[in-house]
């Protein structure tokens, strides 16, 4: 009999090889699998194997996390997590057939993303742009973090994975490795090439130590600055500011691409430049346009 935990392994290690997935959704699936161990030693009292798995198994593991208070997104994720692994298994002959191949994922919630104003953007980096002058290398770093970040609409993932050599200040353009590493070159405004290159020749050299390589933004601590130093400068930034929705990062990712469509930019072009594979995802930001138009219209309109 095959342990399902070793081949849980196996597939992670698959992950890893072959299929381009950035290191995130690598961890999201294999805590997703992990949990599906547990649960199936706890249902069989045994260490689960591969050949228990079946349809049922997978559906009561997915309504005891419904029963947990699971958000949609994250069982919809879990869902996804597990249609593959039992691909992979049919797929390499590890069973006969694919057991979650039926398996269905509930429908994530409807939440339009966060989106700030351009007076709330406008404040927020004017607060940057003071703590920057006071020549602090930190506070120079943290200025150019957000400018390119609102600038160009970067994941975070993309920002901290930038090399020196990918900042044209130039050209002002920023070529960044995105989801299923498929790389884009992404463009950038004045006042964010001046924030970077004031971060660059001014602020960088002291940060850096000789962990950090040829990384572009530096941490606290001379390496390459983290995902996680990123989300808690942005969470803190946004705390005080009113409006509902996660304070992290991709916040100004949404801020960016709803701002560039309020502007009249093409649907297809912020597609590019936000790097979605589908158009429909960037859709989304058509919603938010709609909705900040319909709310300003309610409180503007006399006839409203």
């Amino acid at each position: 009999m095959t342990r399902l935990l070793g081949e849980v392994e196996r597939f992670a290690d698959h992950l890893h090889d072959g299929r381009g997935l950035s290191d995130h959704t690598i961890r999201s699936y294999g805590a997703d699998l992990d949990s599906l161990v547990v649960f199936a030693e706890h249902r069989l009292g045994r260490p689960g194997e591969v050949a228990d798995l079946d349809l049922d198994l997978l559906r009561d593991w997915l309504w005891q996390g419904t029963q947990a208070g699971l958000a949609r997104a994250t069982l919809a994720r879990r869902s996804a997590s597990v249609r593959a692994f039992t691909r992979w298994l049919d797929e390499t002959g590890r069973t006969p057939v694919d057991v979650g191949a039926r398996l269905r994922s509930p429908k994530p919630e409807s939440r339009l993303p966060r989106v700030l104003t351009r007076d709330q953007v406008d404040g927020l980096l004017s607060s940057l742009s003071v703590r920057a002058d006071t020549g602090h290398p930190g506070a120079r770093r943290d200025l150019a973090v957000v400018e390119l970040l609102y600038g160009a609409g970067l994941r975070v993932s993309e920002l901290v994975g930038a090399d020196l050599g990918d900042v044209d200040l130039e050209r002002l353009t920023v070529r960044v490795t995105g989801k299923g590493s498929r790389q884009r070159v992404v463009p950038f405004g004045v006042p964010a090439a001046e924030a970077l290159a004031r971060y660059r020749d001014l602020a960088r050299p002291s940060l850096l130590s000789a962990t950090a390589g040829s990384a572009f933004f530096v941490g606290s601590t001379g390496g390459r600055l983290g995902t996680r130093a990123v989300y808690r400068l942005v969470a803190g930034l946004l705390a005080d500011l009113p409006g509902g929705g996660p304070a992290g990062p991709h916040a100004l990712r949404h801020t960016a691409a709803t701002h560039l469509l309020d502007g009249g930019a093409d649907l297809r072009a912020v597609q590019e430049l936000l790097g979605h594979a589908s158009l429909g995802t960037t859709q989304i930001y058509t919603h938010v346009s709609t909705e900040r138009l319909r709310d300003s219209y309610r409180s503007a309109h006399p006839r409203a």
